[in-house]
C-alpha cells in the first residue's frame, strides 16, 4: 500500500497476510470479509480485488506488481481448461500455480512480489521478480511467517525487537543502501531478486530461480546490434503502456528517460504526458534538455521548479523508504512523483538504464 494509514489499520492488514499455523488459520481468505488487500490498480481496476483464487478456492494469491504478458497467460490457461472469472493479471497466478507448481514463475513477465497459499498442502510460496523491482520483506518467528511489501507493516508486530542489524549497516555504509537478503532490522530479511521462498511445516527455504546470463556469445556488427537494441526498447516500452489508468513519463532530458519518451511517442495514439523537475541552481537544472525532447516529440509537458530542503522532506522520505537510503536523487524523485500524481496514475521512467548500460564509473 502507499500513503499514510493508521497503525491499527496496518496491524489489521498485516493480520490478513500472516500465517500462524499449518492449518492456515492465519491466512485471511474469507470472500465476505470487509477488509481486503489494498492495491495500486492498473489492470482490471473494477474486478481485480484480492486475494484471488483458483476454481475450488484451494489456492489463494495476493500480488503486488504487474504482469505484462497477462493476455497471453489468460489465453494459455483457458486453452488448458481453467476458468477465469476476471480480465486482469492477478487471477492468472492462482491457475498458473495450479498448473505448474513452483515453476509458474518462469511463465511470468513483469514486476512482482507474490504470495501463494496452497491450502491442501499447508504451503506458502513467496516470489520476487527477476531484478527486484518490487520489494518483499519476510520474518519467521515462533512457528509463524510474516511478509509484506513494506518493512513498516512487519514492525507493527510487538514481538519484533527493532534491533539494528550491524552487518546490514556495514553494507549500507558501503553501497548507500541495504542490499538483500539483509534488512536494517535483525530478524527481518528481504527476499533477493529472482528468488522463491517456500514455507511449510514451520520451515522456510529460499532458492534462486533466475540470474542474468553473462555467457559470452557471438554478436553481429554495430549497426545490427543497434537495430536489435532499438527493437527491444520499443517492445519493452510498448508492453508497459497497457493500463486502464492515465499514463505518463518522467523526463529529465538524459539518454534513459528520453529514450523511453521517444518509444512511448512512437507507439502512442495520443500525446504523451511528460513531467520534469527544475532547480534554481543552474548546475542541477536540466529543464532545457527535457524541453528539447518534449518539443521534438510534441509531448504534453509539465514542469515544476523546486527549492528542496532535505531536512523538511527527510521524515517523509524515511517513512516511504523504511530503511536508510543515501541516494540524493530520492529528493527530486519525490517531487516529480508528487507533481505527476495530479495528472496521471502510472509513469514510465528511465531508472535502471545506468545500471543496465554501465553508465556509472563504479560499474
Amino acid at each position: 500500500s502507499t500513503g499514510a494509514v493508521d497503525a491499527d489499520l496496518v496491524r489489521r492488514m498485516c493480520d490478513t497476510i500472516v500465517h500462524r499455523g499449518p492449518d492456515g488459520s492465519g491466512f485471511h481468505d474469507d470472500p465476505h470479509a470487509s477488509l481486503g488487500m489494498r492495491r495500486l490498480a492498473i489492470i482490471d481496476v473494477a474486478g481485480g480485488q484480492q486475494p484471488v483464487y483458483n476454481e475450488d478456492r484451494t489456492v489463494a494469491v495476493v500480488f503486488n506488481g504487474e504482469l505484462y504478458n497477462f493476455a497471453e497467460l489468460q489465453a494459455h490457461l483457458r486453452a488448458r481448461g481453467h476458468q477465469l472469472a476476471g480480465t486482469g493479471d492477478s487471477e492468472c497466478l492462482a491457475h498458473l500455480y495450479e498448473e505448474y507448481g513452483d515453476e509458474f514463475v518462469h511463465h511470468l513477465r513483469g514486476m512482482f512480489a507474490i504470495a501463494i497459499w496452497d491450502r491442501n498442502r499447508g504451503r506458502l510460496v513467496l516470489a520476487r521478480d527477476r531484478l527486484g523491482k518490487k520489494p518483499l520483506y519476510w520474518r519467521a518467528a515462533g512457528g509463524s511467517l510474516a511478509f509484506g511489501s513494506e518493512l513498516k507493516c512487519l514492525v507493527q508486530d510487538p514481538t519484533l525487537a527493532r534491533e539494528l542489524d550491524l552487518v546490514a549497516l556495514h553494507h549500507y555504509l558501503t553501497y548507500q543502501y541495504v542490499p538483500a537478503p539483509w534488512s536494517i532490522y535483525q530478524g527481518v530479511s528481504k527476499l533477493p531478486p529472482g528468488h522463491l521462498l517456500v514455507w511449510q511445516d514451520g520451515v522456510a527455504s529460499v532458492r534462486e530461480y533466475w540470474r542474468a546470463d553473462f555467457t559470452p556469445r557471438a554478436v553481429g556488427g554495430e549497426d545490427e546490434l543497434a537495430e536489435e537494441l532499438r527493437g527491444l526498447l520499443l517492445e519493452a516500452t510498448r508492453i508497459r503502456m497497457v493500463s486502464e489508468r492515465p499514463l505518463g513519463a518522467f523526463l529529465s532530458g538524459g539518454i534513459d528517460s528520453s529514450a523511453v519518451v521517444a518509444a512511448m511517442a512512437m507507439q502512442s495514439g495520443e500525446r504523451v504526458k511528460t513531467f520534469s523537475i527544475g532547480f534554481n541552481e543552474a548546475a542541477y537544472d536540466e529543464r532545457e534538455h527535457a524541453r528539447a525532447v518534449a518539443r521534438h516529440y510534441d509531448t504534453d509537458h509539465h514542469e515544476l521548479v523546486v527549492s528542496p530542503s532535505a531536512l523538511d522532506i527527510l521524515p517523509t522520505l524515511a517513512w516511504h523508504f523504511d530503511e536508510p537510503f543515501a541516494d540524493s536523487s530520492a529528493i527530486p524523485s519525490f517531487y516529480v512523483a508528487k507533481m505527476s500524481r495530479e495528472h496521471v496514475t502510472v509513469v514510465l521512467t528511465g531508472d535502471g538504464g545506468d545500471e543496465g548500460f554501465g553508465g556509472y564509473r563504479r560499474y
